[in-house]
This record gives structure tokens, sequence and C-alpha cells, in this order.
């Protein structure tokens, strides 16, 4: 199962990238997460259901110093590659 998600409020500069990188580790989920420019995090979330909701499900929480507002899923195409990675910030 494969899920991009964009979350929303104050996510950057609160360590949400690193955070998400160690939660899909501890998940087996594939997949990378990055900043974007508006102020957002976007993740691209692929494995077994279970762990990918739950990954999902971990997002509208997040780390302890973010305030997480929004949180929009969509369906999408399994990563490249295997493994999980921060990515550069995108437009």
């Amino acid at each position: 199962m494969a899920v991009r998600v964009r979350i929303e409020g104050r996510v950057q500069g609160a360590g949400f990238r690193y955070w998400v990188v160690r939660a899909a580790g501890q998940l087996s989920v594939d997949g990378w997460v990055r900043n974007r420019r508006d102020g957002s995090v976007e993740a691209l979330f692929d494995g077994d259901e279970e762990s990918v909701r739950q990954i999902v499900s971990r997002c509208h929480e997040g780390p302890p110093v973010a305030y997480v507002t929004t949180v929009q899923e969509f369906i999408a195409e399994p990563p490249e590659s295997p493994g999980f990675q921060s990515l550069p910030t995108a437009p």
C-alpha cells in the first residue's frame, strides 16, 4: 500500500522530517519525506497496510514541538527504490 501525505501546521523547524524517518524505520515503511516551500511537510509511505496506516496516524500528532492542523492523504505509486530517506525541500 502506498500513500502520499501532506502535513500542515507548525511542522517545519520542529524536527518533523527526522521524526518521520525514525518512525518509518520502526515500522519498516519505505518512501521519503521532505519540506515544501509553503511550510508543509510531504511524505510518501509504502508498506503493508497496517504499517502505512499506523505511520499516517502518527503524523496527525508528530513530534512534541510540532502542531499539526491538517493531514491530507492521497493514493500513490510505490517509491522507485527501497528504504526511507529525507529529500531536499520541494516547491
